[in-house]
């Protein structure tokens, strides 16, 4: 029986990724900041450890406690909507700690063990944003392009040892995106860009096209599938803008 660690698992993707692989008989290692077990079904197969990935040493006493695994999703993430000029490099700073930087170092943690077995695949689960550049979101875009960035060039390093890396791209989702991304817009929108954002936000509408569903099967697909691409939209949106780039 194969092991997958999943981050980011109070809510939404990740939520839906730690049930889909349970329910297809996989030991699940389910980590978040604040562990609750009852998000998830009772199961012998089920562990749910607390993980910060922008903390070192939750990260070591996580891999530490989960033992090898076979695959490594790294879904955690902050969103941030908002006009780049009123946006502090303090916020900045903490969504790449999060997004970017968290992603990697979770990543370096696993990676000795994979190597050493000569198996493992790592799925970065970044966001439709990096296929198509969009107002208002230039922070988090840059903390998600920039994972792009790294999975498609570490996988040229791993490849000699038979671990595979790859990207979900997932699209918009009635998940706790903006519910995460409010807190951080310090300042509001500045008077000059209100005309803009209005104009943005009434362009966005209240439709999403993906749903935790569509990203669980693509996480499972990118975990399972050696000879799929390495990177794939999620839901139908997303699909829509890969195709139109």
């Amino acid at each position: 029986m194969k092991t997958v660690l999943i981050t980011g698992c109070s809510s939404g993707f990740g939520l839906e990724t730690a049930r889909y692989f349970l329910d297809r008989n996989w030991k699940v290692i389910a980590t978040m900041r604040k562990p609750d077990e009852a998000l998830l079904p009772r199961s012998e197969y089920l562990k749910v450890f607390s993980l910060d990935v922008t903390d070192a040493e939750s990260i070591r006493q996580a891999v530490d406690a989960a033992g090898p695994i076979d695959a490594l999703v790294n879904n955690a993430g902050i969103g941030l909507l908002g006009v780049f000029e009123a946006t502090t490099m303090a916020i900045v700073r903490e969504i790449f700690e999060t997004n970017t930087f968290g992603t990697m170092a979770l990543t370096q943690a696993v990676l000795p063990q994979f190597r050493q077995r000569q198996a493992g695949v790592v799925v970065n689960v970044t966001s439709s944003v990096t296929l198509m550049p969009l107002p208002l979101l230039s922070v988090y875009t840059a903390s998600k392009a920039a994972v792009t960035a790294f999975t498609q060039s570490l996988a040229l390093e791993l490849g000699q040892f038979n671990v595979r890396m790859a990207l979900v791209e997932p699209g918009r989702s009635p998940t706790r995106f903006a519910e995460n991304a409010r807190p951080r817009m310090q300042g509001g929108i500045p008077d000059a860009y209100a005309g803009f954002s209005e104009t943005v936000f009434a362009s966005m509408g209240p439709s999403a096209g993906t749903e935790p569903l569509d990203v669980a099967q693509a996480v499972w697909r990118a975990v399972t599938d050696s000879a799929s691409p390495m990177r794939i939209p999620a839901g139908a949106d997303a699909i829509a803008m890969a195709e139109a780039g």
